[in-house]
């Protein structure tokens, strides 16, 4: 197991001969894209990469990544710290290799001869887990100053439906 800094590029198959586990941490500042829809970049991605074999003696990867970001709460308009969690499962094949033959549950992740680079990959599943809409707990969530629906007047209270008078005559027979 290697823990540390997360190492810019890797070798999946090579690694998944040893059965080797890398876990550590990466500043969340040096995820740029991911960076773009947060409040501040302020704090620590941490990850952990499994390599193993599976019963094909195909490579495979297991991910976890576990960050918390800033977003702007699209109800209230205050920033909200949102934990990002995102576990996922990778059959590593080469590049242009028929896929067909993944096992379900795994995502493709195809290489050429050039190493897998981990930080671009984290950015992606972490974007890919980023709430499209980050909101607050209902509870926990304020109306924005000015934004209160306002009380009824009393001549909105004491208007009669239009419509009434339709019913009135649909229910006499003289008519």
């Amino acid at each position: 197991m290697l823990n540390g800094p997360i190492p810019p590029h890797v070798d999946p198959r090579k690694l998944a001969d040893r059965g080797a586990t890398l876990e550590g941490e990466l500043p969340l500042a040096d995820l740029q894209r991911l960076c773009d829809p947060l409040a501040d970049n302020v704090g620590v991605v941490r990850a952990k990469f499994v390599f193993e074999r599976d019963e094909r003696r195909s490579p495979v990867m297991h991910s976890t990544i576990d960050v918390e970001v800033k977003m702007v709460c699209q109800r209230c308009l205050e920033l909200v710290a949102l934990p990002i969690h995102s576990e996922c499962s990778y059959a590593v094949v080469k590049e242009g290799a028929n896929t067909q033959s993944v096992p379900q549950g795994y995502d493709v992740l195809e290489l050429g001869e050039d190493p897998l680079d981990l930080p671009a990959l984290i950015e992606e599943e972490l974007l890919l887990a980023l709430p499209i809409v980050p909101l607050h707990d209902p509870e926990d969530c304020q109306q924005p100053a000015g934004l209160e629906e306002p009380e009824p007047s009393e001549d909105e209270v004491s208007r009669s439906n239009p419509f009434s008078v339709l019913a009135q005559l649909k229910r006499d027979p003289n008519v």
